[in-house]
């Protein structure tokens, strides 16, 4: 690979900085999640309001984003989050990734504030600070299609209404579905008045060893087609993991006041409603549905937190909530969970028609439709519902009891974790807050896994049983550090080890594309300090923000409410069980007792 280029925009200045990435820190973070946490580390300020000029945002590309890789597609953007108040980090595919590098640059970051709506233009090795007022206050589809008017052929990441209106779980979006979803990153978006970065390209990407790169690709290909779950991934997509989680009785349903739903929302049912699959850049597994209301998804997420978690059985319904939220930009996993947690409070009596403006319920999907455009738009009560978690404080301090949220962030996962012991330690630890994406250990619910193949994943100590309290801090760390990797390469988890399957994609596989795409030996051993490092980092940024071990711990319901239904019938988190898997968890990630990093690696991290 010829040298990588980052760009940094002052946009208060309207000045452009170009410089080159040395190959010494990129061995340390590789690119992705790793490198913009590297320069959230090192340029942002403790204490800074997410929403000022003085944040910092990321855009940045994988290692091996857009070089042919398998499902190498993926982006990372970071920030402050307006959210949670503590790191902002979303990860994301389809075709902007690549562009972006094709047109010279891995990454972007941007400071200050425009003086006007603006957006930025990269193209071959230059970035232009645009006028965006022929597109402000179009929402994320209108929004794409006036650009490319203006523009031509390009990709691009944009905000919509509810980033311009500075809605604090607002998306970036890319494509018809594709989204940066986590952390109100449109939120920065809008804030910094940029409504979209678009990129167009020609320069490409060296690759070392092209011949090399071409058959290995081909070799991966071969042998990720061969697993089954490739093929129910090309079909039916991650609405298969519904029907798992309901008969198992783990789906958040009502705010978590129930843990099973209907099957109306199974994968099949679902499956009638999609006109064809489509993929991400790079990307032969084709998950993503194009459906018949005029979206794409939905996503097993969707399924479970605008279905179930809403009380909504309407199969349509709830796709076209999925459509709404993608249209305008909102996050999906945080839009069911305040929603939610709104009409719980409603019910309790907590909040009234004086706030509201009407009744609230579960169940009834046109107000949950009038609710996210409200939202959107800071309308009435969806001025406040768009303060997502920190509504806590309109609310009242006692809505949080019923608030299903970690460190300030909605719970991206539709599973009820009370059963899933791993992963209530993994959303409980996870950098940014309540989210299944950094540290997912989804083979504790295949119960038929053997005990030797799970042994051979996490090592000596796990047990089969995904109640239990025993070993899960290995399951989670393992997690943590693949999954880092991963978004440091820029790859889709979904054909990487241990997300899906417990074959797919390994370091070793990574280190083989890393040789074919670079000329780079990267060993095992280097590869997983990468995860190590990035994870370090990342607590190092959270812990200046003030995070201590006291925020690494679970929604109030999951440790005092057992669960009602199903298989996992009466099972919650016990708090003791808890605070030992935690103490045990930073145990193995070398933290002190009470979460804080080592003095000697904090000072080797800052070093870098």
């Amino acid at each position: 690979m010829h040298k990588r280029k980052l760009g940094i925009v002052d946009l208060t200045k309207e000045k452009v900085t170009v410089q080159e990435v040395p190959d010494s820190l990129r061995r340390k973070y590789l690119g992705g999640r790793g490198l913009n946490m590297h320069y959230l580390l090192k340029m942002l300020h403790k204490g800074v309001d997410p929403l000022a000029p003085d944040n910092v945002l990321i855009f940045g590309t994988g290692f091996l984003t857009g070089t042919s890789a398998p499902s190498s597609s993926r982006f990372s953007v970071s920030a402050k989050s307006p959210e949670s108040m503590i790191l902002g980090d979303a990860n994301c595919g389809g075709f902007f990734g690549p562009e972006l590098r094709y047109a010279g640059f891995d990454r972007l970051i941007l400071l200050g504030r425009a003086k006007k709506p603006s957006y930025l233009l990269v193209n071959d090795g230059s970035i232009q600070i645009r006028d965006a007022k022929d597109h402000w206050g179009l929402d994320t589809n209108d929004a794409q299609k006036s650009i490319r008017q203006e523009v031509g052929d390009c990709e691009m990441v944009v905000c919509g209404v509810a980033g311009e209106k500075m809605v604090r779980f607002a998306n970036v979006r890319t494509g018809v579905k594709n989204a940066a979803g986590r952390g109100g990153m449109g939120a920065v978006m809008g804030s910094k008045n940029v409504k979209a970065v678009v990129a167009s390209g020609t320069i490409g990407i060296q690759i070392a060893r092209p011949e090399e790169m071409l058959n290995y690709v081909l070799e991966l290909k071969e042998y990720l087609m061969s697993s089954k779950i490739t093929a129910i991934l090309g079909t039916m997509g991650t609405p298969l993991l519904y029907e798992v989680s309901n008969a198992l009785g783990a789906i958040r349903t009502k705010n978590s006041q129930l843990n099973q739903w209907s099957d109306s929302l199974d994968a099949e049912v679902v499956h009638k409603f999609v006109e064809k699959m489509v993929a991400c850049a790079d990307c032969f597994v084709h998950c993503r549905h194009r459906n018949t209301l005029g979206g794409e998804g939905p996503e097993y997420t969707a399924l479970g937190l605008l279905g179930s978690n809403l009380g909504i059985e309407n199969t349509a319904n709830v796709i076209e909530l999925s459509n709404v939220c993608n249209d305008l930009g909102l996050d999906i996993s945080s839009a069911g969970t305040i929603l939610a947690w709104a009409f719980e409070l409603y019910e309790k009596g907590m909040i009234d028609d004086k706030m509201t403006g009407e009744a609230l319920r579960f169940g009834d999907f046109e107000l949950a439709k009038k609710l996210l455009h409200m939202v959107s738009r800071r309308e009435g009560f969806g001025n406040d519902l768009a303060e997502s978690t920190q509504a806590a404080r309109l609310f009242g301090e006692k809505s949080r009891d019923y608030l299903i949220a970690v460190k300030n962030l909605p719970q991206s996962d539709p599973h009820d974790v009370r059963y899933i012991k791993a992963f209530a330690l993994g959303i409980a630890t996870a950098s940014r807050g309540a989210d299944h994406l950094r540290s997912r250990p989804t083979l504790e619910i295949f119960l038929k896994l053997p005990l030797e193949a799970k042994e051979k994943i996490y090592g000596k100590g796990v047990v089969t049983d995904p109640s239990s309290y025993e070993g899960k801090e290995k399951a989670v760390y393992f997690s943590d550090n693949i999954f880092a990797t991963i978004d440091c390469l820029g790859l889709c988890k979904f054909i990487c080890h241990g997300f899906n399957s417990p074959h797919f994609l390994k370091y070793e596989h990574f280190s083989g594309l890393i040789k074919a795409a670079a000329g780079w030996d990267m060993s095992e051993a280097e590869l997983q300090e990468v995860g190590k490092r990035v994870i370090d980092t990342e607590r190092l940024i959270n812990i200046r923000e003030g995070v201590t071990r006291k925020d690494d711990t679970l929604p109030k319901r999951y440790f005092d409410d057992p669960m009602p239904l199903g298989l996992a019938k009466g099972h919650h988190i016990d708090r003791k069980e808890f605070d030992g898997m935690l103490s045990r968890y930073y145990d193995l990630r070398g933290w002190n007792e009470d979460g804080t990093v080592p003095e000697v690696r904090k000072a080797e991290l800052e070093a870098i």
